[in-house]
């Protein structure tokens, strides 16, 4: 793993991609990274993702209480330390506020549907959890159990959490849930999108596989395995 400096540059330049690629605004989102077993970078509260230097990246504990920093503990860091928990070969968890992605959400749009092959290989399926207070401890409990099974989720009305192996894995998985979503309310402007065959699915499956993608694909409750 990077250096624990190294990984401070690489969660401000994250943030500021975040920032510029209107995955949040004002002080929305958060990244964190594992460092040991009890020792986790997360980002300052109340900091816009876009305007963030290294020393401000706070060390907290897995009790979600502060280390180190002059800032405070992100109010979302629970939902992260849940992540931590339920899949602890992940390093890192990013949360953001994709707009189009939450939209799906308030429009009740599923994005569980295999339609893009590269989304697939990436993440699989895009589920929904329940309903939670932001920035309580109320999404560590919604997000628990769809985590386990898929490494991008949409939190509903709210946002989205991506995990990783690495900050830039569960970075890029962000990006591809709101590429996706605008990707989809384009296709819907213009008709009704085609999902992938059953066939088509499986080769992307191989394909995967070959190239060594690791991370979890939430299933398609439609695809039929046996098909």
């Amino acid at each position: 793993m990077e250096s624990e400096q190294t990984l401070r540059e690489l969660i401000c330049e994250l943030g500021r991609r975040m920032y510029d690629k209107n995955l949040v605004s004002a002080t929305d989102g958060n990244l964190s990274v594992k460092l040991d077993e009890d020792r986790y970078l997360i980002t300052p509260s109340g900091v816009s993702k876009g305007f963030m230097q290294p020393d401000d990246i706070v060390v907290a504990n897995g009790a979600g209480q502060k280390v180190s920093g002059s800032g405070k503990v992100s109010s979302e860091f629970f939902t992260h330390l849940a992540c931590y928990e339920e899949r602890p070969e992940i390093h890192a968890v990013v949360h953001a506020h994709p707009p189009k992605a939450v939209g799906c959400t308030l429009a009740g749009y599923p994005l569980t549907e295999y339609l893009l092959p590269e989304v697939v290989f990436a993440v699989g399926g895009i589920p929904v959890t329940d309903y939670a207070t932001p920035g309580t401890i109320e999404g560590a409990g919604v997000i628990r159990a769809l985590i386990r099974e898929c490494d991008a989720v949409l939190l509903d009305r709210h946002g989205a959490v991506t995990i990783g192996l690495s900050v830039l894995d569960a970075y890029y998985k962000m990006e591809k849930i709101e590429h996706a979503a605008e990707t989809i309310i384009t296709a819907c402007t213009l008709g009704t999108p085609k999902s992938l065959t059953d066939a088509q699915f499986e080769r992307i499956l191989v394909a995967r596989e070959a190239y060594g993608a690791v991370g979890k694909l939430y299933p398609n409750s439609s695809f039929r395995a046996d098909a």
